[in-house]
């Protein structure tokens, strides 16, 4: 059986550029993404993305704004299971503190080039560069 998660793609506006919130998992291959997390019983997917927004970087829904139209989905395999997950856009407001949960070991706010360096891999670099193509046109 597939596993569903669900997170935000987190940007802030800096002085003249846009910056991505990348965390770095303290398990495995200490990979990095956004906060994410698995969908629990009776939660909506959208739920799911503000509740692991906060446990994992301490950003509060209060802080953000979700463009809800974003939504994009992943599939791929962990450990040779399905997984899904569910991102949408979400800006930040650049006065917001990050406080990590036990799950990760490091983060960075990073423009869009090293952003995609670190994320390591090609279904996360294409989303990010969809979302900055998104936001420098649209927002």
């Amino acid at each position: 059986m597939e596993k569903i998660a669900a997170g935000f793609v987190l940007f802030r506006r800096a002085s003249n550029h846009l910056e991505y919130l990348l965390l770095q998992t303290a398990y495995g291959k200490n990979h990095w993404s956004p906060p994410k997390g698995y969908v629990e019983q009776g939660e909506s997917e959208l739920d799911t993305a503000y509740r692991e927004t906060l446990e994992e970087s301490g950003i509060n829904k209060s802080d953000i704004k979700v463009y809800e139209d974003t939504k994009r989905t992943l599939n791929y395999m962990v450990e040779g299971k399905p997984k899904i997950v569910h991102y949408w856009l979400a800006e930040v407001n650049d006065e917001t503190d990050v406080i990590m949960s036990d799950e990760h070991q490091d983060f960075y706010w990073l423009q869009i080039q090293d952003a995609c360096d670190l994320a390591e891999f090609k279904n996360m670099q294409d989303l990010l560069l969809e979302y900055d193509n998104f936001i420098k046109k649209s927002l």
